[in-house]
């Protein structure tokens, strides 16, 4: 096999309808709708869209799965923009597109009114080994377990469908990275256990590592302590993720590697009129890391890009239209302009 090369991106596929609301209002009361967008979201959309807005050169391979209908043709239509095959995009007949629409407090937060559609259905069968073993992908990252019913569900032989897919990209040869989402879902630790022996790289906030790790569960909004955090990404290393934890945070982010070594890395805050909505900014991150794992970038640069890309991404309403491509992004401790760009 010549070698590896590129990123799939698979998991969720959402067509996000995102309303900015001046306040969230209190129940049975009004409130008005000004600005309107309508694009693709979901872990694998966000992340894909935001390397190809970096434009990296890398190839890319979106992997997931949409309806026979109106929202699942966009999804479609935006890959072939982007310039992206889509003969790993499953098309299912019986069933909707997944779609959410995203009520959006400028500066503030936004809350998600969710139906799981294609997503729910994805299962293991959607993803046979001869993908991985014919792709040439130097990294397979999955979004959003917890977000994908089919494959979330603990089966009779103790496994899920998402720890045998990560099993199947492993063994292929590829770097696994596995981003998580919020849910409350009791089932999430267990759930999320049996991937973690395929997992390379685990990427999650601290509301879902406190979830991971059985503990109690994190306001939003209250940071847990550095100690605390600490400790989840240490338990999770030796739960059985192969190279490192990537915990980000509002204010810092943590990188706790299989050897032992930590970094922390501080996030520089836009102001609360830079910022047009919070929607996709940790799938920003996420495509940031993405990207300086595959060049095998220095730990310090790995981070600061992962936080230069998100905090970009806040100045979109939606995930990705605010991102630059990666020369003109503007990042602590990279010179942009001298970074090498693969062909």
């Amino acid at each position: 096999m010549t070698e590896r090369s590129g990123i799939i991106c698979a998991g969720n596929w959402i067509v996000d309808m995102v309303h900015a609301i001046g306040y969230w209002p209190r129940e049975s009361e009004l409130v008005r709708i000004g600005e309107q967008s309508f694009d693709i979201g979901g872990g694998a959309a966000n992340v894909v869209a935001a390397l190809t807005k970096l434009d990296t050169g890398l190839p890319l391979w979106p992997m997931g799965a949409v309806g026979e209908d109106e929202h699942g043709r966009y999804v479609l239509r935006r890959c072939k923009e982007m310039g992206l095959p889509s003969r790993h995009m499953q098309v299912k007949g019986d069933t909707a597109t997944a779609h959410t629409h995203v009520m959006s407090v400028p500066g503030q937060t936004r809350t998600f009114f969710y139906q799981g559609g294609a997503n729910d259905a994805l299962t293991v069968d959607d993803f046979p080994e001869e993908i991985f073993t014919k792709n040439t992908a130097r990294i397979f990252y999955l979004g959003y377990p917890m977000l994908l019913a089919g494959l979330d569900e603990i089966t009779p032989d103790g496994t899920t469908g998402a720890a045998r897919v990560l099993y199947r990209a492993k063994t292929a040869g590829m770097i696994t990275c596995v981003d998580l989402v919020s849910t409350d879902d009791p089932g999430f630790a267990d759930s999320v256990g049996h991937s973690l022996p395929y997992i390379d790289y685990l990427v999650l906030n601290e509301i879902e590592a406190a979830h991971a790790t059985r503990r109690v569960p994190v306001v939003e909004g209250e940071i847990p302590s550095d100690e605390a955090l600490t400790t989840m990404a240490r338990e999770l290393i030796e739960a059985g993720v192969n190279k490192a934890v990537v915990l980000h945070c509002p204010d810092k982010v943590l990188w706790t590697d299989k050897e032992g070594d930590q970094k922390w890395a501080p996030t520089k805050r836009l102001a609360a009129d830079e910022i047009a909505s919070p929607l996709g900014a940790g799938d920003a991150f996420c495509a940031g890391l993405l990207y300086a794992i595959h060049e095998y970038w220095p730990l310090e640069n790995t981070l600061a890009l992962a936080n230069a890309t998100a905090r970009a991404s806040l100045k979109g309403v939606t995930a990705c239209e605010a991102i630059p491509n990666l020369k003109e992004l503007e990042c602590d401790v990279i010179r942009m302009e001298e970074i090498p760009i693969s062909p």
